[in-house]
């Protein structure tokens, strides 16, 4: 399976506290991980900011995912439109483009957001 990680699996897998679930997918060897450069957008704007739950480097953040097998997926114009395009579920623009990146690229979306999950694209809650 390829799976697109929102921003807090992908920052939970990297300092631990996963949800059960979330470690069964990601530990799985037969599954592709992705992130997004909206993930990526959304921690280094947070961190910045000093948010408690964005307490890491970004850019060392960015590299230790490559570094570990995990695939970029880079925002295009068609996600943008898909994202803006989504019944209005979730107001969060960074979610909403992950729901949008999943649904165009193929990808399966893992999420412990409720909100997240409730649209129609290929959506795991864990």
């Amino acid at each position: 399976m390829e799976l697109l990680l929102d921003t807090y699996l992908l920052l939970w897998a990297g300092v631990g506290g996963l949800p059960a679930k979330a470690a069964e997918y990601i530990g799985d060897d037969t599954n592709d991980l992705y992130f997004s450069a909206a993930s990526m957008w959304e921690i280094a704007i947070k961190a910045n900011l000093g948010r408690a739950d964005f307490r890491v480097d970004a850019e060392e953040f960015y590299r230790e995912l490559l570094r570990n097998g995990y695939l970029e997926v880079p925002i295009s114009g068609r996600h943008g439109l898909a994202a803006g395009a989504l019944p209005q579920l979730h107001r969060d623009p960074f979610d909403r483009i992950l729901v949008a990146q999943a649904a165009c690229e193929g990808l399966t979306l893992l999420t412990a957001d409720s909100q997240v999950a409730a649209y129609s694209a290929e959506i795991r809650k864990v």
